[in-house]
């Protein structure tokens, strides 16, 4: 019964990130349908996805399908441009007569302005219900430093919490927009001059090296290695620190001695022996001596309770040391807080995060590269974790606003094939005060759609390389506790 309900909550799940993904190419795509009714031009079809359709209705004289190719969607308006190579061919096309540059650029830019407007009507959703934000995207405070690496060797600490890299505003440790983790990545120079307060309040400057990004060999046989460099992403470089995050228990081992005292999952220590805790490091990095009696502050759903904990060694240790420990793991996120920002602060940091990624796509010296980018596979992807969060819904719909945004813009950049490539073709045609030549359009317009086309395979690769492996061996299990009474 458990597998059933498991296989039908996927398939639900699925169901949800399809209409999801079909709504925003819809309401992209209806842009240029009205545009099109309104200025008066031929509209042969509308077919969300690509490729042969696999259903179609003709109602008005437009035939509306859904086609065999899952990326994205198009409304055939064949006296904007020739789209054979996209659309299929449009019978009649030489009797239509031809339009005016600024209807061109109209029925164009109305695509974008409709994922805009769906971006802001999201926003404004977003705005009434909230929006759950992890610890790391509120601060920046390290909370791991990896042994031997950079930030370790820079003097770095546990606590610290970063306030400028190169001189840039840094407010939490992960995101696109004033975080550590993009300043990092996306820094033009390999020397990185970090503002710092400590965890005692005292503020310096700690330079820190940016390590080369070191090209991983895969082995097997050649096909292997084909396969991985085809789906792995560009490494980016990193300087070995994690955030902080509150010690929220995320599991509890059995028979463990939190176990024994009672703690549950979700609860956030706050206390230890009448000490202030703030972050799970600070109950990590503690020494526990076995016998001992420590007294524990909890929150439990925003009620105080204290609890006697006595940690042991554990009785399995699978190669473990023999130390005393508490048999709790905590949530790498912390708390989620759910905060409600307005719809103009949302827009502003989606059109901010989408012009510092261009900014370091288009900038050698930084580490971006085009395989990091998603297409349609990830973006799904994206979706279905989401969707599988607690209020994931509300993550959901947040996403939807940065990703409406980012669909706004793309297409506003000015290539052929795009909606920016057909403003400026009419805008040229308008200077020209005649159109381009229907033989040298129709060529250009091909060859960009052999470039979309394959730079859409080449991210989709790197997207079914995300989920792939993630599918890899079954976990090691670490240590285990017995039953007091089993217990030797």
């Amino acid at each position: 019964m458990e597998l059933i309900l498991s296989i039908l909550r996927i398939i639900g799940i699925l169901f949800l990130v399809i209409m999801m993904f079909n709504l925003m190419i819809i309401v992209h795509e209806w842009g240029h349908f009205l545009a099109g009714r309104w200025r008066g031009l031929y509209i042969d079809r509308f077919q969300i996805w690509f490729g042969k359709p696999i259903w179609s209705k003709t109602i008005n004289g437009v035939q509306y399908g859904l086609g065999s190719i899952p990326a994205g969607g198009f409304v055939s308006l064949p006296q904007m441009a020739p789209m054979e190579s996209i659309e299929g061919k449009v019978e009649g096309v030489e009797k239509l007569p031809p339009v005016k540059p600024l209807d061109k650029i109209i029925v164009a830019f109305a695509g974008p302005l409709f994922s805009f407007l769906l971006a802001c009507l999201f926003a404004v959703v977003v705005w009434g219900v909230g929006r759950p934000v992890s610890e790391s995207q509120q601060n920046a405070v390290v909370g791991y430093i990896q042994e031997g690496s950079n930030a370790e060797k820079a003097g770095l600490e546990k606590g610290d919490r970063i306030l400028a890299v190169n001189g840039e505003p840094i407010v939490r440790f992960s995101g696109m927009n004033k975080s550590l983790q993009w300043a990092i990545i996306a820094a033009e120079t390999d020397q990185l001059t970090l503002d710092v307060e400590k965890f005692d309040g005292q503020k310096t400057k700690v330079l820190v090296e940016r390590p080369a990004v070191e090209k991983i060999e895969h082995e097997g046989a050649w096909f292997q290695k084909a396969w991985h460099t085809l789906t792995k992403r560009p490494p980016l470089p990193a300087v070995g620190v994690g955030p902080a995050a509150a010690p929220l228990v995320a599991q509890v081992l059995d028979d463990s001695p939190m176990a024994i005292a009672g703690v549950q999952k979700g609860d956030i220590i706050v206390a230890i022996n009448g000490a202030p805790i703030r972050y799970s490091f600070q109950v990590l990095e503690r020494s526990w001596q076995e016998g001992e009696t420590v007294d524990f502050t909890l929150n439990r759903r925003g009620k105080k309770v204290n609890v006697a904990v006595s940690p042991r060694v554990p009785e399995v240790l699978n190669g473990k040391d023999p130390i005393a420990r508490l048999g709790v793991m905590f949530n790498r996120d912390g708390v989620r807080e759910v905060v409600r920002q307005t719809p103009v602060y949302q827009v502003k940091a989606g059109l901010t995060s989408m012009g510092n990624m261009l900014r370091a796509l288009v900038s050698p010296n930084t580490s971006i590269k085009a395989g990091h980018m998603s297409g349609p596979v990830g973006i799904m992807g994206v979706f279905y974790d989401l969707f599988q969060m607690p209020s994931g819904w509300k993550l959901v719909l947040w996403f939807a606003v940065i990703l409406n945004i980012n669909l706004a813009i793309l297409n506003l950049l000015p290539f052929p094939v795009l909606d920016g490539g057909h403003i400026v073709m009419a805008l040229l045609e308008s200077i020209r005060n005649r159109p381009i030549h229907p033989r040298l359009l129709e060529g250009v317009q091909t060859a960009f759609v052999l470039v979309l086309f394959s730079f859409m395979g080449y991210v989709t690769l790197k997207d079914v390389g995300d989920r792939v492996g993630r599918l890899g061996g079954e976990e090691k299990k670490t240590f285990e506790f017995r039953p007091i009474d089993q217990a030797q």
